[in-house]
């Protein structure tokens, strides 16, 4: 009985957060905010700049309006696609990755020292890798099963794929995305089994090049130095840093008003895309970025709830690794806006402009919904079964609690003539 209630009452919690066995209503709900409260700040932080480069002051909002429908559609498409099917296909799309993120090298288009995208910057093959990356480790791993406590089977080709895919996209350079991508990797393969001493090995491993590739880039030493004292050099190499937190600090608890920032007027580089956050604090105040950050926390509870009433192993991972890759970009941005980590240059999800980073975060989402819509589709089953059985049982003893013969008497009672000793 007390099962019974246990499944009624989970049955219930379904239906709440997905009515009809389909999407994740939820989880639908928060992305649209998310992309949404997006739309508006790009918007604030734009009619200056368009009006100033293209004389239209809504020219980047028109365009973050269409790769949110660009973003929308690919969604449901994804969403509607079972997400195995994705695990056939995972090789080539990891092998067209790593042809992208080498022609970028070569006849990528060059902006502010780095070559990160294809055909006049309409593409960022490194944005794409972050899902094609999350989609073949889950097949990966998936595949593995228990042997990715081996040595020989699980660290070494995993730490090699990894390392490659790296130094791709180090060499661009865009050093942030390969720490994202990393970060991602790891936490699959540790979600995914891997022992305490390969997460060890990972993170001495990790911690050495990390500290190699800082040392051998300058500007890289710099940021370093930066963080360590912000406002030492307030006027140079601090200037971002600078700016970053007089507009936290300007927007207080309520902020100065939905348009109101005074650094997107120049003051702060890079305002609509990696320092977005810091003009949606300066408008929005302490009150808007607690909203947002309860959004990115509430699409962890449903990425990793998800994960976790996923049918099978792979589901489990490409869920996890979905919303760690996502998180994982969500604090990047955040802690560097607040000081909290070195300066780097990452966007944050569905808020910042930028049509590959939008487009590739909601075809996540729609990976997510299908992996969603596959698990309540295997309740429903399990459900079905359970009921049909329950329909179907019959006791063993099913005349319990009656006089011997009494169907027997029935049977002949109710032939026409036959009058029974029992009538009165």
């Amino acid at each position: 009985m007390a099962k019974a209630k246990r499944q009624s009452s989970k049955s219930a919690n379904q239906r709440i957060s997905n009515p009809r066995g389909g999407f994740d209503y939820l989880l639908l709900v928060i992305v649209a905010a998310l992309l949404i409260i997006g739309l508006m700040m790009v918007y604030s932080a734009t009619f200056d700049l368009a009006y100033k480069e293209y004389e239209q002051p809504a020219y980047f909002f028109v365009r973050q309006v269409l790769w949110a429908a660009i973003g929308v559609a690919v969604l449901l498409v994804m969403a509607r696609i079972k997400y195995h099917n994705w695990r056939r296909f995972s090789i080539l799309i990891m092998a067209g990755t790593l042809i992208l993120l080498g022609a970028v090298l070569f006849v990528g288009s060059e902006r502010f020292g780095a070559q990160r995208s294809l055909f006049k910057g309409s593409i960022q093959p490194s944005e794409l890798c972050k899902l094609a990356l999350v989609i073949y480790i889950a097949h990966w791993l998936s595949s593995k099963g228990d042997q990715i406590r081996q040595v020989t089977y699980g660290l070494i080709p995993f730490a090699i794929l990894i390392g490659l895919v790296a130094a791709l996209i180090i060499l661009q350079p865009d050093f942030s995305t390969a720490v994202l991508i990393v970060a991602t990797a790891v936490a699959m393969f540790f979600l995914a089994g891997a022992d305490l001493f390969q997460l060890v090995v990972c993170f001495v491993v990790g911690s050495a090049t990390f500290a190699f590739l800082i040392t051998r880039a300058p500007y890289r030493l710099a940021r370093i130095v930066v963080f360590l004292d912000p406002l030492g050099d307030s006027y140079g190499s601090g200037y971002q840093v600078r700016q970053t937190l007089i507009a936290l600090g300007s927007g207080g608890i309520s902020g100065l008003g939905l348009g109101a920032s005074r650094q997107k007027f120049g003051y702060l580089y890079a305002s609509h895309t990696d320092g977005i956050f810091a003009i949606l604090g300066e408008e929005l105040g302490l009150i808007g970025c607690l909203v947002v950050i309860g959004l990115f926390t509430a699409l962890t509870y449903r990425g990793f709830k998800i994960a976790l009433e996923a049918p099978d192993s792979f589901g489990t991972i490409l869920a996890s690794g979905i919303t760690c890759c996502l998180i994982f970009q969500a604090l990047i941005n955040i802690a560097v806006v607040t000081a909290t980590v070195p300066f780097t240059g990452i966007p944050l999800p569905f808020i910042s402009f930028g049509g590959s980073s939008l487009a590739v975060s909601m075809a996540g989402i729609g990976l997510l919904l299908s992996v969603s819509r596959g698990g309540q589709q295997e309740e429903q089953r399990k459900s079905a079964r359970h009921d049909f059985g329950r329909r179907h049982w019959r006791p063993r003893l099913s005349n319990s609690g009656r006089r011997p013969g009494t169907r027997a008497r029935r049977r002949r009672n109710s032939v026409p003539g036959r009058r029974s000793k029992y009538r009165g």
